[in-house]
């Protein structure tokens, strides 16, 4: 398929894992795809480099990208290496992550701002310099640009994970930013979505149980899958889908819904003390607060699209 040719596209954490996917799937699709990643394998290559050789070696065009998406400067010359392919970015995969998983009683300073420095400065970053670039495009030729953003939470942001208060956070901090990209940059042709991926990735091993596929069953937790949501959401036929939040397993992929009223208390005019504890059965009980499994959570929160 060539629904991508053409395009240049950017996926930072792309050296192994879901981001690997999400290039090869990229570049099959016909893309010319930067390669960010800073880490190393264990032989001691650049991931972003082997990976670049992989999709080469199949047939696709790709480059690597070693800049430390976490800073500023770093997300910068990404950009700007990917507008120097053609002189436009198409397509921007925002996936680079780490984990550091600690309660709140027992995090650090430090645990917490790596976390926050990759995941949510480092969807940040990116984003800026790419939201610039498509606004000066703009203002130069006055036609929309007709590009892509996906972002990388989690459900760990959606309804928050025991023993994970950094990861949780900085994966809801990007949802919101996800949507005020949306929103921001819908003007310029930009279409910004989320997706909530549950795959096997060297973050995943060894943590969550079972996702090895048995003989002759459908592999959930194939990272493919992910990678062809993402091309999907980067290519014309995604066009009108924006400020989105997707959970995507195996062969499902569930559209979430925002935040909207589950109850409501009223008063007779300002609302007061003694109207709120008169009503407070309709501000939830125990079993409504309780922290909920991801995937009893999303199989509740709407309708499921098969795929």
């Amino acid at each position: 398929m060539d629904e991508l040719k053409g395009k240049v596209a950017v996926v930072t954490g792309a050296g192994q894992g879901i981001g690997r996917a999400e290039a090869r799937a990229l570049a099959r699709a016909g893309a010319h795809v930067i390669v960010n990643d800073v880490g190393r394998m264990p032989d001691g290559r650049s991931a972003a480099e082997e990976a670049v050789e992989e999709i080469r070696a199949a047939g696709g065009s790709a480059e690597p990208n070693g800049d430390d998406i976490s800073t500023w400067d770093g997300a910068e010359r990404l950009i700007s290496q990917a507008v120097g392919v053609r002189g436009k970015l198409d397509f921007l995969v925002c996936n680079a992550g780490i984990i550091r998983d600690r309660t709140i009683v027992k995090i650090s300073e430090a645990e917490w701002d790596a976390v926050m420095a990759v995941h949510l400065k480092g969807h940040a970053g990116p984003l800026h310099f790419a939201a610039a670039h498509w606004k000066a495009l703009y203002q130069q030729s006055g036609e929309q640009v007709d590009a892509a953003v996906v972002t990388t939470s989690s459900e760990a942001g959606l309804y928050g994970n025991f023993g994970q208060v950094n990861y949780s956070a900085a994966k809801a901090g990007i949802v919101a930013l996800t949507q005020v990209a949306a929103r921001e940059l819908a003007r310029y042709g930009v279409r910004a979505n989320s997706i909530c991926p549950r795959a096997r990735t060297g973050m995943t091993e060894g943590i969550v149980e079972g996702m090895e596929p048995a003989d002759g069953s459908v592999d959930e937790w194939d990272p493919e899958s992910v990678a062809a949501l993402t091309a999907f959401l980067g290519s014309e036929h995604s066009w009108g889908i924006t400020g989105q939040v997707f959970v995507i397993h195996g062969p499902t992929v569930s559209r979430m819904r925002e935040w909207t009223p589950a109850d409501q208390i009223t008063g007779s005019k300002a609302l007061r003390l003694e109207d709120i504890i008169s009503q407070r059965g309709l501000l939830g009980s125990a079993k409504d607060t309780m922290v909920v499994d991801f995937a009893e959570a999303s199989a509740r929160s709407g309708r499921v699209a098969q795929v």
